[in-house]
């Protein structure tokens, strides 16, 4: 999917940093863009991912449940968003570019 047919005056360009193990898996660099309609949230976002990186489905969220992965978190403006609504709005500064939304892989361990 080409980005910029995909924007329309609805649709704002969201950045998305992914964790080491998906940029693996689809094959890309530790930010990518994708068509986000307005008002962005986590739910459009990862739905957003989801279509245009089909390989990362049912790897940030449940196929079934359509839940969060358990070691996964997501972090907006420097605050976990982990736990907000997945239909929260985002942040303007997510919204219009100038902040990624970052998906980070949890550190587990003793």
């Amino acid at each position: 999917m080409n980005i910029e047919t995909t924007l329309n005056s609805e649709t704002v360009p969201i950045r998305v940093v992914l964790p080491p193990h998906l940029r693996t898996l689809a094959r890309v660099g530790s930010e990518v863009t994708v068509p986000v309609k307005r008002p962005a949230s986590q739910r459009s976002v990862i739905e957003a991912l989801e279509v245009q990186y089909p390989m990362l489905g049912g790897t940030i969220r449940d196929h079934v449940s359509r839940k969060r992965r358990p070691f996964l978190r997501f972090f907006v403006c420097g605050e976990d968003w982990t736990f907000e609504s997945d239909d929260a709005p985002l942040p303007e500064l997510v919204q219009s570019g100038v902040e990624p939304f970052f998906i980070v892989g949890a550190v587990a361990g003793g």
